[in-house]
């Protein structure tokens, strides 16, 4: 039998769509930021084009100490997320229990998640509640430890939440490589399991989790919700004092803001370089350290001690989605009092009052672009399928680029093209936004389910007379149930977490319940800001739970479809 012809229309079609609607903004927005930078913006009557605006940046009170606590925060970061993740995978590839677990760590917001760990870990927080007999405290200690100078706190926020997508990155890319194999043939030379691990395994297992890392790299140097709720205050971090240049009531600050975007660039692009910088250095001296048989000392213990430590931080984590959930239903609740003296409903009860319309917002922005986003992405995979040939690395960047850069450094300027076009500022904007950083997430959870599935079942039906379009819907689109609607709740999580896109594309006029959430964590009532945050976790972990409970009820009597295979 004749192979079929590759077809190439399908993915003309996509390629087009997606440089449209995802990297030809993207090039706009960083067009518009630069013109901005280099005084051109006609708009608000600046038509000098020059250097002022770095100068003005350059005199704004703590600016160096801002670019050296996002770099401190941002390698730190990445480098704690990376070795706990590395850690936790050699002890735990084995295990079935971990992706459990991951689940609902992965599924809450940054925003929700920072919020409770703050609730946690502040001085008058559930901690500090659980040592105040020991210690002897009738009210909350003097110190700082939320919103320290350091960033700690802030540091400890954000490898909550990367050091469970950079294992779960882990545990799906050993999945690529001949694991049990390798295992076998090096333990019966009697090399100790970490070492293994370090000179074996580790150099197949880090081209396959390489993107994920600087994704993590780029988001933890320029992350503005989480910063705002557990970073520095005096001064912020970069992405945070830029975030307050670019609301500043005097538009002429607006050049400076552009400046300091170009800045944050910059930062992500030195951080980048960096990393790949020691992988150059560990390529070219690694092969030689393994063949003079050098081990690491210490190696085992430091990576059990590791593994302990990241089951310590899921377990902070979990703590602090259910101090959300407790201080929602709290009444009265006074220093040093463990539990709640009093609980009551009456704030759930006017959940509607206080966030009906941001639910409301947040639902619709984050169920349309996760639909828009999962038809690409399924378009994507399919066009690659009748081409019969593999993603082109250029493609892959293609794809990871609104992740690879700093969200400050297009948005606004995105913002500047899209008025400049004349679309209106809305949720439709919003959406478009949220698309454009859901579609990489969609395609991440996707790409390697759908090249796992049987090419046989396709080649039957093929050579049953059945089209490539009766072929998706009818055979493709069934046995990927479970990987669809998979990526399709990571695409409402995702959605649900954005602040910056939904703060700069709404114009501050489009209310979501992250956006509710980052004002609330400045000092409201914690019991409101319990509740809204509550519903901010609550959304993506019931989309979660609804992708997997959909396939067992539809497949109940099929049991290969309920495994997704």
């Amino acid at each position: 039998m004749t192979p079929p012809r590759p077809d190439r229309r399908l993915a003309r079609v996509v390629l087009a769509a997606v440089l449209m609607l995802i990297l030809l903004p993207i090039l706009a927005g960083v067009w518009q930021t630069l013109r901005a930078a280099a005084g051109w913006m006609p708009a608000i009557g600046a038509t000098d084009a020059g250097l002022d605006a770095f100068r003005e940046l350059l005199a704004i009170p703590g600016l160096a100490r801002a670019t050296l606590t996002s770099l401190w925060t941002g390698v730190a970061t990445t480098a704690l997320s990376l070795a706990l993740a590395a850690a936790c995978c050699i002890r735990w590839h084995d295990r079935g229990w971990p992706l459990r677990v991951l689940a609902p760590v992965l599924a809450a917001p940054h925003a929700a998640l920072a919020i409770g760990l703050g609730f946690l870990i502040a001085p008058s927080g559930w901690l500090a509640r659980a040592v105040a007999p020991l210690a002897g405290w009738d009210r909350p200690p003097d110190i700082a430890t939320v919103n320290d100078p350091w960033g700690l706190a802030m540091i400890l926020g954000l490898t909550a939440k990367e050091f469970p997508f950079l294992l779960l990155m882990m545990l799906a890319a050993l999945k690529q490589i001949p694991l049990s194999r390798h295992l076998r043939s090096a333990r019966a030379l009697g090399l100790p399991e970490t070492h293994i691990w370090l000179t074996l395994i580790a150099p197949q297992l880090w081209p396959l989790i390489r993107l994920p890392v600087l994704v993590v790299l780029a988001y933890s140097l320029s992350v503005v919700d989480v910063a705002m709720i557990l970073g520095p205050s005096n001064p912020p971090t970069l992405a945070v004092m830029l975030t307050r240049l670019y609301g500043d009531p005097d538009l002429s600050r607006l050049l400076p803001a552009a400046a300091g975007s170009l800045l944050q660039l910059g930062l992500v692009v030195l951080a980048g370089a960096g990393l790949m910088g020691l992988q150059r250095i560990i390529r070219r001296h690694g092969p030689h350290w393994v063949a003079q048989g050098h081990r690491l000392p210490g190696l085992a213990i430091a990576t059990r001690i590791a593994a302990i430590c990241g089951g310590a931080i899921l377990a902070i984590t979990m703590a602090a989605l259910a101090v959300l959930a407790l201080w929602s239903v709290t009444w009265r609740w006074s220093f040093p009092d463990i539990l709640p003296a009093a609980l009551s409903w009456r704030f759930w009860a006017r959940a509607g009052q206080i966030a009906a319309g941001p639910l409301t917002t947040t639902l619709i922005v984050a169920l349309i672009s996760t639909a828009l986003a999962l038809t690409a992405a399924i378009a994507w995979l399919e066009a690659e399928d009748r081409r019969a040939t593999p993603r082109a690395p250029w493609a892959e960047a293609l794809i990871y680029l609104p992740l690879l850069l700093p969200q400050i450094a297009f948005l606004y300027g995105l913002n500047i093209a899209a008025l400049g076009a004349g679309l209106p500022q809305g949720v439709a904007l919003v959406t478009w936004g949220h698309a454009i950083f859901v579609f990489p997430y969609v395609m991440i959870a996707l790409s390697d389910p759908w090249r796992a599935l049987d090419p046989r079942l396709p080649r039957a039906a093929a050579a049953l007379g059945a089209g490539p379009w009766r072929i998706l819907w009818q055979v493709k689109l069934p046995v990927l149930l479970v990987p669809v609607l998979t990526a399709f709740a990571i695409g409402v999580a995702v959605s649900v977490a954005q602040y910056l896109p939904t703060l700069f594309l709404g114009a501050g006029r489009v209310s979501t319940l992250t956006t509710e959430a980052v004002t609330l964590s400045s000092g409201s009532d914690r019991r409101v800001t319990g509740v809204v945050t509550s519903l901010q976790a609550l959304l993506p972990i019931l989309t979660y739970g609804t992708a997997f409970a959909l396939p067992a009820i539809l497949f109940r009597n099929r049991r290969a479809l309920r495994a997704g295979r």
